[in-house]
């Protein structure tokens, strides 16, 4: 039902620390109504311009705090809320060029009153600026 709202077509750019590009980040959505807890996220699957980039690649980061998707799985004391942006960072040594780019993200969320695990997706394209 949210899936065309995970994705934000803002905040869209490469991410620079030390003076070094590490990679690019983009806003994403729980597609969720009632918001989970950070350990309930069991996996972001990011694919960037059709590659699948590793599990170890992707970041969440939400009010100041940053994790790798391992850590996120031991975090019991935070949650992800209904409507937040959460920022999603790729590891991307130089980052990415300027211009149109191709993004998919799949969600798989632990629901504690589903016996599934559901997995949400979107594929959108978003423009990296100079």
């Amino acid at each position: 039902m949210f899936d065309h709202h995970i994705i934000c077509r803002e905040g869209f750019s490469n991410v620079t620390r030390d003076g070094e590009v590490i990679g690019v980040r983009f806003l994403a959505r729980l597609p969720y109504y009632r918001g989970l807890g950070l350990s309930m996220v069991e996996d972001l699957a990011v694919t960037l311009n059709g590659e699948a980039l590793p599990r170890e690649a992707v970041r969440f980061a939400l009010r100041g705090r940053e994790w790798s998707l391992d850590e996120l799985e031991t975090v019991y004391d935070d949650r992800w809320n209904f409507g937040e942006k959460a920022t999603i960072i790729l590891l991307k040594p130089g980052g990415l060029p300027a211009g149109k780019h191709r993004l998919k993200l799949a969600e798989k969320l632990r629901i504690s009153y589903l016996p599934f695990v559901p997995v949400t997706s979107h594929e959108t394209e978003l423009e990296l600026e100079a």
